[in-house]
């Protein structure tokens, strides 16, 4: 088992960041400079970010610790089976992989939302 962490934000948690989330900024800050730190940003996600506020995905997709997900094909063969394509990449992106066996925590605003997945609760 490896000691990296993975996050993935959700919506509510890029849009939390943009205003000024504490927690949220923590977590940005450790994938910058913490080794072993990685933050994921599903494009999907980044939409509705930034529908709900503007500037967010140019802001988000600008922070060096951010990776971002891209809706390739066999994520958006996952799209289909979630409420919204901002859910559904996200857990996606959150599935386990050779690269983090365990999965990805989801940071979030909004936790009852992914009661059934190991996510990260951004509010104070």
């Amino acid at each position: 088992m490896s000691d990296a962490v993975h996050v993935v934000l959700d919506e509510t948690a890029m849009v939390a960041a943009g205003r000024g989330n504490h927690l949220a900024s923590r977590l940005i800050h450790r994938s910058s400079h913490a080794p072993g730190w990685f933050l994921y940003a599903p494009t999907c996600a980044l939409v509705e970010a930034e529908r709900e506020r503007p500037g967010t995905a140019e802001h988000i997709a600008a922070l060096p610790g951010v990776i971002i997900h891209d809706l390739d094909l066999a994520a958006a063969l996952e799209v289909g089976g979630e409420d919204t394509w901002a859910a559904a990449h996200c857990r996606y992106a959150a599935r386990p992989t050779p690269s983090y066996p365990d999965g990805a925590f989801i940071a979030t605003v909004t936790p009852d939302r992914w009661s059934d997945h190991r996510h990260i609760d951004l509010n104070p």
